[in-house]
């Protein structure tokens, strides 16, 4: 489906910042706000970095983005929404990957003990070295 449509079914107005943030990210998942303001400019070289930011925050709000937060590291945003992969990030350098859900469906793990949540996802993080981390080292 195009953009803009996704954008329309959302209920969001189809404007250039939010066309840009989307092609931005497309077929380049978990880049961090600074990168997606980088690749922006070359299309929009007037946006505003709190464009970006209001951007990223209605699009992830909208469920067309999803924002993920390694620790120690910037947010990071995909398009790969609608299912409940996890990641693997390098401790080394932070690169991020997807790593589809261990078991097939969602929540993907079951707690021991829920505290009387309905559980409905559950984010992983696999930490450890990526190949050219561990080459180098």
């Amino acid at each position: 489906m195009p953009d803009t449509d996704l954008l329309r079914e959302r209920g969001l107005r189809v404007t250039a910042p939010r066309l840009a943030v989307l092609d931005a990210l497309g077929g380049h998942g978990h880049l961090d706000a600074d990168e997606v303001l980088r690749r922006v400019r070359t299309t929009l070289p007037t946006v505003s970095v709190q464009a970006v930011y209001d951007v990223l925050h209605a699009l992830t709000g909208a469920g067309l983005l999803r924002r993920i937060e390694p620790a120690g590291h910037p947010a990071r945003y995909e398009r790969r929404v609608g299912d409940n992969h996890h990641h693997v990030v390098c401790r080394g350098c932070g690169a991020v990957d997807d790593v589809d859900c261990v078991v097939g469906h969602a929540p993907c793990l079951v707690p021991s003990s829920t505290s009387g949540f309905a559980v409905e996802s559950a984010e992983v993080t696999f930490w450890g070295l990526c190949p050219a981390c561990r080459q180098a080292g």
